[in-house]
């Protein structure tokens, strides 16, 4: 889902940090009730889990160049069930950060819009998950469907984002509404992938519940108390 350099650029790319702003907002708002919930060094240390899973996801997981950006299997929806919001989106950033740094230079100038494309569908998808979750549901007995819900929030808002950038950076040519459309098709299929893997995550969670009341992890995934 990185926008690739070149498609939105010079003035254009001022929007770009006006909406990573919102999403920092959003993002600091998210770490101050999980901090006040559960305390600074639970946020930290899931933070830092989520960020070295989610550097793997970008680095070391296949990824396809496809269209106007990239194929990723990011698994938004498995690190907002086992860590919960404000350290899922802390991974989003600083393990696309460091990716960046260390490997990709190239799309630091995007990392604005990376970052918008990421965190605000994972927003919406919690808001998503509280509808559609009973609030007495652990997260290790969510159904697929439920998991299938959640993945099509985060997937379909990243595609949905990756889309406007596009559009909006290099307008609506046949070329580029080829460019999208292929991206599209290609970043949809991880849909079908992604609700398989949060439940076989969950499953191995709740067959090794040893984990239960772990600082490292999301007390929503054993315990809807």
């Amino acid at each position: 889902m990185h926008i690739e350099p070149g498609i939105v650029s010079g003035a254009k790319m001022v929007l770009s940090y006006g909406t990573a702003t919102v999403a920092f907002g959003l993002l600091s708002k998210a770490v101050l009730d999980t901090v006040n919930k559960d305390g600074v060094i639970s946020t930290a240390l899931r933070g830092v889990i989520a960020s070295v899973l989610v550097f793997c996801f970008f680095q070391v997981l296949p990824h396809h160049p496809v269209g106007v950006s990239e194929v990723h299997f990011i698994l938004g929806s498995t690190l907002l069930l086992m860590f919960g919001l404000a350290p899922a989106a802390i991974g989003l950033v600083v393990g696309l950060g460091i990716q960046g740094l260390l490997f990709a230079p190239t799309d630091l100038p995007q990392f604005a819009m990376n970052i918008t494309t990421l965190l605000v569908p994972l927003f919406a998808m919690s808001v998503i998950a509280k509808k559609i979750i009973p609030e007495r549901t652990r997260y290790v007995d969510i159904q697929y469907s439920q998991a299938l819900s959640l993945s099509v929030v985060f997937q379909g808002g990243i595609v949905t984002w990756v889309a406007f950038w596009a559009f909006y950076g290099q307008g609506f040519g046949a070329e580029n509404l080829a460019s999208v459309g292929s991206f599209s098709v290609a970043y949809m299929s991880v849909i079908v992938i992604e609700p398989i893997l949060d439940l076989a995550v969950l499953a191995v969670a709740k067959w090794t519940d040893k984990l239960q009341g772990s600082s490292l992890l999301e007390k929503r995934l054993y315990s809807a108390a």
